[in-house]
Parts: C-alpha cells; sequence; structure tokens
C-alpha cells in the first residue's frame, strides 16, 4: 500500500536533518509521493526589520529579505538531490512560531504525514519544545527521526492499547497498527507489537486492611489479563495476513515503564504509538503514559492521532 502521498519535510538547523532528509527520500520513492520542503525563520514578519532599524544606513527591509533568500538557497540545495531521483519538490519558507506554521501548513494543503529531525538534549534522550508541540498538536501523523544507521527501519515497536467497546481508543491501535505493518513492509522490516495490561489498585487489594482472600485477588487477576488478551487478539486478527515478521507481546505492567526498556534492550529504531488528548483539553496534550515514553526512548518516533482529533491550532 502506498500510504503517503503528500510528505512535508520541516527543515532546521538545530534538528537532525541530514537523517530526516534520506528518510524523506526514502519515503516518497516507494510511495510516489510529493515533498515539501518547510524552513521557518522563528519571528513574525517585520521582526527582523525592526532589529536591523538600530543599525545606520541599514535597508533594513533588504535584510530581512536577504535572510530569507538564504534559507530558500537552503532548501535549493535540499531539493536538488531529490528531483534528481525523479521525486516532485516544493518548497516554502514561512515567519512565524515554528510548529504553528507547520500545523497550519498541514491544515492547509492536506498533508499526510510530517517529518522533523529530532532536536534533542545534552543526553539524547527528551524531546524538545517544539517537537513535543508538534506531536501534541499536529492531526496528521508526525514522524521525529533521529540518527540511526540506515534511513531503513529494521525494526519496528507498535503499542496498542485496543478496546472494541471504546470506538477511537479502538480505532488508535488499528491506526497504529496499519502505519506500523505498511512501513514494515516498504522497509522490510520486522514489527514487535505491545499491549500491556495490569490491575488497577493492585497492591491495594493485598492491603491487610481490605478483607479480600489470595485466591479472589488472583481470579480478578486472571480475569483482566483474560479480558485484555481477548482486545489484543480481536485487535491482531485485522493483521493476520499482512505478510510480515510480526510478533506480538501481552504483557503485564506499566506502559510508561515496559516500552523504553523494550526499545532499549532490543534495539527498536522506530517506534508507532497513538497519542490521545486528556479530557476536557482535546489536543493540547499527550496522554500521560505517550509523553512518559516519549521522554524515556531514544530512536525515532511516530506519532498517530486519533480519527477525530481536532488541532488546537488555527
Amino acid at each position: 500500500m502506498k500510504r503517503f502521498k503528500n510528505i512535508l519535510m520541516v527543515c532546521g538547523d538545530l534538528s537532525a536533518t541530514e537523517d530526516a532528509f534520506e528518510r524523506v527520500r526514502w519515503l516518497a520513492k516507494a510511495n510516489g509521493a510529493m515533498v515539501t520542503l518547510m524552513d521557518i525563520v522563528d519571528a513574525e514578519p517585520g521582526t527582523l526589520a525592526r532589529m536591523f532599524a538600530a543599525l545606520p544606513g541599514a535597508r533594513v527591509h533588504e535584510i530581512e529579505d536577504q535572510v530569507l533568500e538564504v534559507h530558500r538557497a537552503r532548501l535549493e540545495r535540499l531539493a536538488e538531490p531529490l528531483r534528481a531521483d525523479g521525486i516532485v519538490v516544493r518548497k516554502t519558507v514561512q515567519q512565524g512560531i515554528p510548529f504553528v506554521q507547520v500545523i497550519r501548513r498541514v491544515l492547509r494543503e492536506n498533508h499526510d504525514l510530517v517529518i522533523k529531525g529530532a532536536q534533542l538534549d545534552a543526553d539524547g534522550l527528551l524531546f524538545k519544545g517544539a517537537d513535543m508541540h508538534l506531536l501534541r498538536k499536529c492531526p496528521c501523523p508526525v514522524w521525529i527521526v533521529k540518527s540511526q544507521e540506515t534511513p531503513r527501519s529494521k525494526h519496528i515497536l507498535a503499542a496498542v492499547d485496543p478496546n472494541p467497546d471504546e470506538t477511537q481508543r479502538h480505532r488508535l491501535s488499528q491506526m497504529v497498527m496499519e502505519l506500523a505493518t505498511s512501513l514494515a513492509r516498504e522497509d522490510d522490516a520486522k514489527v514487535t507489537v505491545i499491549n500491556t495490561w495490569r490491575v488497577q489498585e493492585e497492591s491495594t487489594l493485598r492491603h491487610g486492611l481490605i478483607k479480600m482472600q489470595e485466591s479472589e485477588i488472583t481470579s480478578i487477576i486472571e480475569r483482566e489479563k483474560e479480558d485484555s488478551a481477548e482486545k489484543l487478539s480481536q485487535l491482531m486478527s485485522g493483521f493476520a495476513d499482512e505478510g510480515i515478521d510480526i510478533r506480538v507481546l501481552h504483557l503485564k505492567g506499566i506502559a510508561g515503564e515496559i516500552i523504553p526498556e523494550f526499545v532499549r534492550g532490543k534495539n527498536i529504531d522506530t517506534v508507532v504509538m497513538g497519542t490521545v488528548g486528556r479530557t476536557g483539553v482535546a489536543g493540547v496534550f499527550i496522554g500521560n503514559t505517550a509523553e512518559t515514553i516519549l521522554n524515556r526512548v531514544a530512536c525515532s518516533v511516530v506519532a498517530v492521532k486519533p480519527p477525530n482529533f481536532t488541532s488546537p491550532v488555527e
């Protein structure tokens, strides 16, 4: 399946643009996609002119235009090898708050994927503010690319949380699987699917003040495990004939702890996961589990929003 047709690549001096560029190049060729290269000057129109106005004799508006031209020339250098591969390329340089400009472009031009090189802190683990804003608020899938040996993924982790009784939650897990299997097919990668489960307040149930027999607690745990496993089985039944190396793990524990540990131990190079806004503030925040995972992994991440997600950016 040629999934992506209208890719937006965000270019910037402070991010891993080279790694993202190779990923874009590979994806565009595999999907026959058009690519838009976007750079953003982090200043509202006119801001640079006002800043340079203090210089004696400065032709302030010309200087602002020249700054923008430097950014356009940089995009043109990136566009040349893409065009040489037969990829249709567009370029745009905007001024303003970077993540806002990116999301507005997505909404206006109906991009189906945003790719951006990661901006990392000193230890290489945490996503910087601009990246987190995109992961939180962009309506289409966002792929934050961290450095790796090859633009093709070798081992993809799909983090799912299925529940057929909750339409949005279940559909989001389906979207994660659709995207993970599509990428795996294009990259000839293997996929590990992880679904975690646990009994809320299990340790509290064993407190001496709560009069429950161990056999009763065990029964509750087994029932929760079986119920969760059945929901996972229903999800995976739709991906039984994908022709991909898929391993499914149903693990007891907290997703925010299990998934980062698995990523580190199994050389995962790409995590595909769903992100859901917290109740009452739709689209503004990533759920606690997703944000915990993002702040603990050191690989590329593809974040998928639920179908009815509405970005707070207009």
